[in-house]
């Protein structure tokens, strides 16, 4: 058995990342229309990789450079059943509940704009996603202007009022 960490590489360096698994060849689909319906315009690419018959790397997207980013993200993770979305103009939050509500959607690892690696382990033919390192550490506790800085950017953004 063999464990790698693969570095997720992003087109550019505000791109938010979600990786996943799913278990069908209708994943593609299925996840494109969940993103398009959710955030009008839309920028994002999509890749899977199928495990069965063909085991080819299925892709699609808005924009053709996320788009590669998503399929050379998937292509280095090189595990069944994953997918790689990569967001250009929209949050996660924005995105999270209707991809985890694609019928065929097992789990999402991990929803990020932080530096990502995905840990993978290979046996024989096959490799799995066993977890991912996201952004770095803690470094302390919030202390109160912290926590004020906290409340205004999610004002400033216009997630509370």
């Amino acid at each position: 058995m063999e464990i790698k960490a693969i570095e997720i590489v992003r087109p550019v360096e505000d791109v938010n990342v979600i990786v996943g698994q799913a278990h069908f060849i209708k994943t593609v689909e299925d996840i494109y229309e969940a993103l398009v319906q959710a955030v009008p315009g839309i920028q994002f690419g999509l890749a899977f990789a199928e495990a069965s018959g063909p085991c080819l790397v299925r892709h699609t997207g808005t924009d053709e450079k996320l788009e590669q980013a998503a399929v050379e993200s998937v292509s280095a993770i090189a595990a069944g059943h994953v997918f790689v979305v990569m967001l250009g103009n929209a949050f996660p939050v924005n995105v999270l509940n209707q991809i985890k509500s694609v019928s065929e959607v097992c789990t999402v690892f991990c929803a990020t704009a932080n530096p990502l690696c995905v840990l993978v382990v290979r046996e024989g033919d096959g490799c799995g996603v066993i977890g991912v390192i996201d952004g770095s550490s803690p470094k302390g506790i919030e202390g109160e202007d912290e926590q004020k800085e906290r409340h205004a950017m999610l004002r400033r953004f216009g997630y509370k009022k």
